[in-house]
């Protein structure tokens, strides 16, 4: 029998599916050619999602993440870093 309670933390499991998600829009970027930092940062400044590949549903993927969110975790990244 376990002594230790287990932690569950929403945000921590949140923060860890928009990194494995960003990592995979990332990547299929990456694969197709493109410069991934640009293109992701031209979806986020526009919101059009025409800047990432369908390639790997890339696409489908980025457009799951909330973009106000993401830009604070790589604002918060940032400053933290």
């Amino acid at each position: 029998m376990l002594d230790g309670t287990r932690k569950f933390s929403l945000v921590d499991e949140s923060n860890k599916e928009m990194k494995r998600t960003l990592t995979t829009v990332y990547d299929a970027l990456k694969e197709k050619g493109y410069n991934p930092i640009n293109q992701i940062v031209g979806y986020l400044l526009s919101e059009d999602p025409t800047y990432i590949t369908n390639h790997n549903n890339a696409r489908s993927l980025i457009c799951k993440i909330d973009r106000d969110e993401l830009m604070q975790e790589l604002v918060q990244f940032y400053l933290d870093n």
